[in-house]
């Protein structure tokens, strides 16, 4: 058996990805898995998660492997050598956000974090807007500019597209969207991603599975994903090949 983890604090998208992982492992090495602190998921308002079988403890840990750059920063990439030797009896710790992890098996990936199907209209683009704590961070909070430029390039695809903005941060939204039906609600919010037939996505982690995982025409996302405002690739995994970075 190899178990992961939620941590107090991990957000929605951090979570899933820690869960997506686990059982991706599971399946590819033939073996059970489990999750250590179930009772912290955050998406069980919405979300049933098979959580497999009951913690017990582990014989040993594997921690994802940080790469830093000159300037000490996190510049993650992907940990194969890392992930070939896990064993059974782990205990799991890690980002794993890379799709180069999961995306053989995207289909049974759907089915683990299955939700209720939203009807989304064809001429409506989900902008997944994060504010909150990424308010007060320069090098992280995207500025106007990127929604304006993604924004106008969907007005290229469809004129009349009608933009609806999902949220963590009712009141910074409405600043940079005042013209836009604004959702906040985390159950809706994931739901509304998933079935979205256009996208313009943030640089959190809250969106990358809902929009792998559903069929939307065109998605658009920060170049550099959470280094677009210092222009390189923060975690060189956060390059998904379906999203159009800008």
């Amino acid at each position: 058996m190899i178990t992961g983890i939620f941590h107090q604090g991990s957000g929605l998208g951090n979570q899933l990805h820690r869960y997506v992982m686990i059982r991706v492992l599971a399946l590819d090495k033939g073996l059970e898995f489990g999750m250590k602190n179930q009772e912290l998921f955050k998406g069980q308002s919405f979300m049933t998660l098979d959580m497999g079988k009951e913690y017990k403890g582990h014989y040993y840990e594997y921690v994802e492997k940080r790469v830093n750059n000159e300037q000490g920063v996190d510049i993650r990439y992907y940990d194969w050598e890392g992930i070939l030797h896990i064993k059974d009896n782990a205990l799991i710790d890690g980002e794993f956000q890379g799709e180069k992890y999961y995306v053989h098996h995207l289909d049974k990936i759907r089915e683990w974090l299955k939700v209720e199907p939203l009807d989304m209209p064809d001429d409506v683009c989900v902008i997944n807007f994060r504010g909150g704590e990424y308010v007060g961070i320069k090098d992280l909070f995207l500025p106007k500019e990127y929604w304006d430029l993604a924004i106008s390039k969907m007005k290229l695809i469809n004129p009349n597209m009608i933009f609806e903005v999902h949220t963590d941060d009712i009141e910074t939204a409405r600043q940079f969207f005042p013209e836009y039906k604004i959702i906040r609600d985390i159950g809706i919010n994931w739901r509304s991603i998933r079935y979205a037939k256009y996208l313009i996505l943030s640089n959190s982690s809250f969106a990358i599975l809902p929009a792998l995982l559903g069929n939307a025409v065109t998605i658009y996302a920060p170049m550099y994903w959470a280094g677009r405002n210092v222009g390189y690739w923060k975690m060189r995994q956060n390059e998904y090949n379906r999203f159009i970075h800008i």
